[in-house]
């Protein structure tokens, strides 16, 4: 069954809550202060959108697709990234709640992630090749075999990465969150 096409459309204080929004492919629409939380995006297509100041807690997202878009100081708790399609998955994440989120499995390359709040999320398993969490706070967020080379972790705060566990090859720290690689092997430095 093919979606219906909505183009270049902006969606302003809507509360998709109690009625759900329609199946559709959504491309370069906009939604601005849109309530999605326990929601159903399901199946539901988003090219090239930009999410502003919406709120996506406990949404239900399986093999909703996500490309190219914006999330702009939104709430996403509890997010299951990790049931969205995954192919061609991209998105940038700015001023955004994203705590107890997962993106299980996924490659998320050059993705970033700009004063975030990342608290007990989960990035096992996922390749993060190249990707920038700027000012982000990463709080017993997990990363366990995870991809993480070339990430830049230079401005993120309360940091905690095995190197034993996750490919950090040329990823970069500041003196002060490198002491995150050491947490796991009970070193501390005063």
């Amino acid at each position: 069954m093919e979606l219906p096409f909505i183009s270049d459309k902006t969606f302003k204080s809507q509360n998709y809550t109690s009625h759900h929004l329609p199946k559709a492919e959504y491309d370069n629409c906009t939604f601005i202060h849109c309530d999605f939380s326990e929601s159903y995006i399901s199946n539901i297509s988003f090219l090239e959108c930009e999410f502003i100041d919406c709120n996506f807690s406990m949404a239900k997202a399986k093999g909703a697709i996500l490309k190219d878009v914006v999330f702009d100081n939104c709430k996403l708790l509890g997010f299951p990234f990790h049931e969205c399609n995954p192919f061609l998955i991209s998105m940038t994440f700015i001023k955004t709640q994203l705590n107890l989120s997962s993106f299980f499995n996924l490659k998320l390359k050059a993705t970033t992630f700009n004063t975030c709040k990342l608290e007990q999320t989960d990035f096992t398993n996922t390749d993060l090749s190249g990707s920038k969490f700027i000012n982000c706070d990463l709080h017993q967020t997990i990363f366990d075999q995870s991809i993480l080379e070339k990430v830049d972790f230079t401005s993120a705060h309360n940091l905690t990465i095995d190197p034993k566990k996750n490919k950090i090859k040329n990823a970069k720290f500041s003196k002060e969150n490198a002491l995150g690689l050491l947490s796991q092997h009970q070193i501390y430095i005063y």
